[in-house]
């Protein structure tokens, strides 16, 4: 069991130091450590109304008028909840706070697997303040990478505040200062306004396919614990792509499949992440899929493989 969660770390540790500094203000971010999480009774979870994000969607919503109550301690006015596809593959969720007035909603996200489970926990301090471009404002924002178990078919996502959060403030920098910035200007020597914390804001976010995911969430297919939730990279898909693609070679005798047929769903996914690793040369992540396919029931994985390495050739 040691060496299991010691491997479980190493994983996580790898996927994240590879997401963009930003991120994490500057902090270690552990999001399998649910220690600081607030404790959400299931009863609770199973009444809030989720808003649906699908792929390459962003969804925009005011807090104040969207948010739902949830009587928690540890969580301060409305909340956010959405569900994303999870079955789709790897999954890039960004979530951005806008500032207005000086005032912003410092968000802390959930996430939970399709029994409510909770996997991750992302705190207030990985939304990072971001200065505002030509087409953004000030905001807080962060970028998720999350890895769905198979099997899994939607992710949930808690967005809520605490009061530790309402008693911080976030610096930002002034309009005049980025503008300056932005076209080679000398910076003026003005003052940054702070935006206080509130229970209000503008929340947008966002769900995207991503082929560099980091954090496995819920129970792995074929699993006999019912409500087991597993974090970190332990799942078929997620190898490490840093190391030299491996020569082309024949793909291994088909191991012994299980005698179920795999369902439709995971079969699709197994192929289409076969196709991308063969697209990207990465023969070796192309085969270890493979592998795994076949070993889960697969019966279209190996066609699959040897006309993705063909068309490579």
């Amino acid at each position: 069991m040691k060496m299991k969660k010691s491997l479980l770390a190493l994983c996580l540790t790898a996927g994240l130091l590879a997401a963009p500094m930003t991120s994490f203000a500057a902090i270690n971010i552990v999001p399998q450590d649910l220690s600081a999480a607030p404790a959400i009774p299931a009863s609770a979870l199973q009444q809030l109304q989720w808003t649906p994000v699908n792929a390459s969607q962003t969804v925009t919503n005011d807090i104040s008028v969207a948010g739902q109550r949830l009587n928690v301690s540890g969580i301060s006015g409305p909340v956010m909840a959405y569900s994303v596809p999870a079955n789709i593959g790897e999954l890039n969720i960004t979530l951005s706070s806008k500032v207005k007035d000086e005032s912003v909603f410092a968000p802390n996200v959930l996430v939970l697997d399709q029994n409510l489970s909770p996997a991750a926990f992302f705190p207030s301090s990985f939304f990072a303040y971001q200065e505002p471009g030509v087409m953004s404002d000030n905001r807080l924002e962060g970028t998720m990478k999350l890895t769905p178990a198979l099997g899994q078919q939607k992710l949930y996502l808690l967005v809520f505040t605490t009061e530790k959060d309402l008693r911080q403030t976030t610096q930002m920098v002034d309009p005049a200062k980025a503008y300056a910035k932005g076209n080679g200007n000398a910076v003026p020597d003005i003052p940054d306004p702070i935006a206080r914390h509130a229970t209000s804001g503008t929340l947008a976010l966002k769900a995207s396919t991503s082929s560099a995911s980091s954090i496995l969430v819920g129970p792995l297919f074929g699993s006999s614990a019912p409500s087991a939730v597993t974090v970190g990279n332990t799942a078929a898909p997620a190898y490490n792509t840093q190391s030299a693609p491996a020569p082309v070679a024949a793909p291994a005798p088909a191991p012994a499949a299980k005698s179920e047929p795999m369902l439709n769903d995971t079969e699709s996914y197994f192929n289409r992440a076969i196709k991308q690793a063969a697209e990207k040369g990465d023969i070796d992540k192309a085969l270890k899929l493979l592998n795994e396919a076949e070993r889960l029931g697969s019966k279209t994985a190996r066609a699959t493989f040897i006309s993705s390495v063909k068309g490579k050739g």
